[in-house]
Parts: C-alpha cells; structure tokens; sequence
C-alpha cells in the first residue's frame, strides 16, 4: 500500500448562476434569485420552544414514553452527515409532559440547538419533544423541512455571529426571532434537496475512503512499532522464549522487565490553580494522542500557585501516562520545548536505566497497550489505571546499542507515515470544506441546480458559470 495514496479533493467545478437577481435585504444571506422570497422564518414555520419537566417530580420521570431530544443526543448529527434522528438517551412521562411547557412536536419538525454545543440541526424522525436548549419549526405549507435543515446547516458564520456568551454560549430567543430564510418555490426546494443529497453523498463517500486509508496507516504504524520493540531490527537473530505468551520469542541478549526497574513513577498535580496567561504550561490527558503532545490547546497556570512539596515539573524525555477516561494507557514523551512544564491529573515516569524514547515508544505498542494496559482498565467500573499497575507493566529490553537503533529506525519510519495521515486529513478537511460551500451555494441560489444531470460527479461539472 502506497504511504502518499490521499486523494485530492474535487477541482472546483462550475455552475451556472440565476439569470436574474435581486436584493435579499437579509445580511448573511445577500443576493437571492428574483423569483425567490425571503422570509422571517417564523413566517414560514412556527417556532416553538423545549422544556424540561421538573427533575423535583419523580412521576414525570417514570413510566416515559415520549422521547425527548436533549444536547445528550446532539453528538448524531455533529457530522452533518444524519438528517433525521429518531432515538434519545431519555424519554419523558405523558404527566411530565402535560404539566410542564413542555410541547410534544410532530414527526417532521426541524431541530436547532442554541446552548453550548450551538448550530447542530436535524428533522425528528417521530413525534418527540425536546430541551429547551433548542428552538423547533414546524413547518406550513410553503417550506419544506429537508430545505430548511441545509439553510440551517449553511448559517453556520451567522449562528457564530448571534452566539453569546464564553463560558456558556447560547443564540438568545431574540436573535432567533429574527432568523430569515431564503423561500424557493416548493418544487425548486425539492429540487434542490436532491441536488445537495446526492452530491454530498458522493462527497461523504470519499471522506469515508479517506478515512479508510487513516485507519489503514495508524494499523501499519503500530505495527511497525509492535514489531520493532519486541523483534528488533535484525529478522534472523536468534530468539529466547519470554515466557509470556502475548508476548512471545524476543531476541538473544533482550532482557523483559516491569517499569518499576526502569524508570520512577509519579502521579501529576491534580487539580490544577487558576490559568495564567504567561504563566507555566499545564499538560492534560487532553493534549495527549498517539505518542505526541499538542502544543496548540495547552493551558498555562500560576507558578506560584503550586505546593512546594509537589515534585510536579517535567524534565525532558519524561513520559506522560493517562491514567484514566477514555484514552486511559495512551502517552507521550515529553519534548525539549515544554521541559518545565506542569504534569497535570495524569502520571508522569522519569526514565533512569534505559533510553527514554525507546520506553516511549515500547508503550504505544499491542503488547503494552493491548495485551497488558487494557486488561488493567478494565477492572476498574470507569477506564482507570494506577501507579502500581503501570509500575507493573512488563517491556522487552534490548542491549542500549540496540535501543539506540531502534529509535533512530522508528523516529524515521513513523514520521513518514505520520506525514502521509496528514496529507490525508488535509484532504479530507478540503472535502468538507467544499460540502459546507457546496450546500450553501445551493440553498442560497448562488448556483442553479434545475438542470443538474443525474451521472455527473462533482469533479466534472465544467460549464462557465460560478466557481465554489
């Protein structure tokens, strides 16, 4: 399998434009096709709100049968790629809903969340009733619900722009009073929807090849670091039997040993002092992934702030273990820029009687990882791990020449995949990025699509008009 396979994103086709336009009056919006209207949504929909029955009444809380959309649900359609959603993590009682304004919405209602995670859209797939963290639109006769989804899912910068608030962000129901809506002809909007149907169809397919292809070089990467920290380099020394069995033969002269005769192990701060801007960087289980820290999302804290009796700052080619969550197990070695920085709730080992990295990368392969961490997270009731259980983790040891070796071998061959998965996700960014301009070229009438041919793919559309 080729490393650099990522294939491009769509040239940017051209479509031909309205013959006329005019003026929409609407800031986001801008110009519209002439035989188009624009409306106040409210005008072309009825917005109603959502509710929470009261938690202080257990009878609205038993017996429930009515599903009831919450920002517990909104992760179906963070993607844009679901329309319709039909399942909630909660249901409420027909009481609870009765003495609550609490409204029971038709099958067909467009969804949008306004607080905290703002702008997502969806079509309720049932009758349902929802939080008040969205506001719904039931829509007359003169607006289709799939159409009005994809205008929602154009808004996005107009959303952004309404949205209040840093800590709890929410579009305020003035604002949402106000939103307007470009208002096709019915069987233009039928039109359209086909239109942006099957060609962001055709764009998910390629993002899900990309995404195999992700998926394909991760599995090529830990195997490479799997195979190279427990086999070596040399495919015909002679091999002992470990005496593990996830772990198998390891070369003459390899030593297998717990963590705890290789290197320190201390828990991090905890939690941490209030942020500082210029303050010493705090690294979390959030900065961590595959082996790398993220540098761009760090957060700083007061020095001043932490005890004196805390052995807490990191040295370089220290390694952070995650200890518990979802990416309980993962690590990363700590670079010479962020030496001095704070370990944060996590673990953190100061490597003494072997080479630092190659331990780094000793703990990112499937006999770590898979045959001895996950075991250990999962008899915890949440994904947890401890001192004394990482301490406890067996790594094959080869001679330090070796190890030496080793990482020179995997500091070259892991960056040349680690190079691809990015040309890769960049092309998967551009893919989406043209399905966001694509939708809301459509739905905005910047490009008709009347006369769209079924068979033509969003790479040869070539007839002068306007370029997305």
């Amino acid at each position: 399998m080729s490393e650099n396979r990522a294939a491009p994103p769509p040239s940017a086709p051209r479509f031909e434009r309205y013959r006329e336009y005019r003026e929409s009056g609407v800031g986001w919006l801008g110009e519209i096709p002439a035989h188009w209207e624009a409306k106040r949504t409210k005008f072309a929909a009825t917005l109603r709100s959502g509710h929470t029955p009261s938690r202080q009444k257990a009878e609205y809380w038993q017996d429930c049968t009515i599903p009831w959309f919450s920002l517990a649900d909104v992760w179906q359609v963070r993607d844009g790629r679901v329309e319709y959603v039909h399942e909630t993590a909660e249901k409420i009682s027909e009481i609870g809903l009765a003495n609550s304004s609490a409204r029971l919405l038709p099958e067909g209602t467009v969804v949008l969340s306004r607080t905290a995670s703002v702008g997502f859209s969806a079509i309720l797939g049932g009758d349902m009733a929802t939080t008040q963290d969205f506001v719904n639109w039931v829509c007359g006769p003169s607006l289709r619900p799939e159409y009005l989804l994809y205008v929602f899912r154009a808004m996005g910068p107009e959303f952004r722009r309404l949205t209040m608030g840093s800590t709890h962000q929410t579009i305020y129901m003035h604002d949402v009073g106000g939103f307007s809506t470009p208002v096709p002809p019915v069987p233009e909007q039928d039109q359209i929807v086909a239109f942006v149907r099957k060609e962001i169809g055709r764009i998910d397919a390629l993002v899900a090849n990309q995404e195999r292809l992700i998926n394909l070089l991760r599995e090529k990467r830990t195997a490479l670091i799997s195979d190279a920290v427990t086999r070596g380099l040399d495919p015909d020394a002679p091999m002992w039997d470990s005496g593990h069995e996830w772990l198998g033969d390891v070369p003459e002269g390899w030593k297998v040993l717990p963590l705890k005769r290789l290197a320190l192990i201390r828990y991090g701060l905890g939690e941490p002092p209030p942020e500082l801007s210029d303050g010493l960087p705090l690294i979390r289980a959030t900065d961590i992934s595959n082996g790398r820290i993220a540098a761009s999302g760090i957060r700083r804290i007061d020095p001043k702030q932490i005890p004196r009796d805390r052995e807490v700052r990191l040295e370089a080619d220290d390694i952070i273990v995650v200890r518990s969550g979802a990416y309980t197990g993962d690590s990363a070695i700590v670079p010479k820029a962020l030496e001095h920085a704070i370990a944060g709730y996590d673990m953190f080992m100061r490597v003494r009687n072997a080479a630092p990295k190659f331990i780094a990368w000793a703990l990112l392969s499937r006999p770590v990882l898979n045959s001895q961490i996950d075991l250990m997270r999962a008899r915890a009731a949440q994904p947890h791990l401890n001192a004394e259980e990482l301490a406890s983790v067996m790594i094959a040891v080869p001679p330090l020449d070796q190890q030496a070796a080793i990482v020179l071998f995997l500091d070259r061959s892991v960056a040349r995949i680690e190079e691809a998965v990015a040309k890769v996700d960049e092309a998967i960014g551009q893919l989406r990025e043209y399905r966001t301009a694509l939708i809301s070229a459509a739905v905005t009438g910047k490009i008709d699509v009347r006369n769209h041919r079924d068979g033509r793919t969003v790479t040869d559309l070539g007839q002068p008009g306007l370029m997305l």
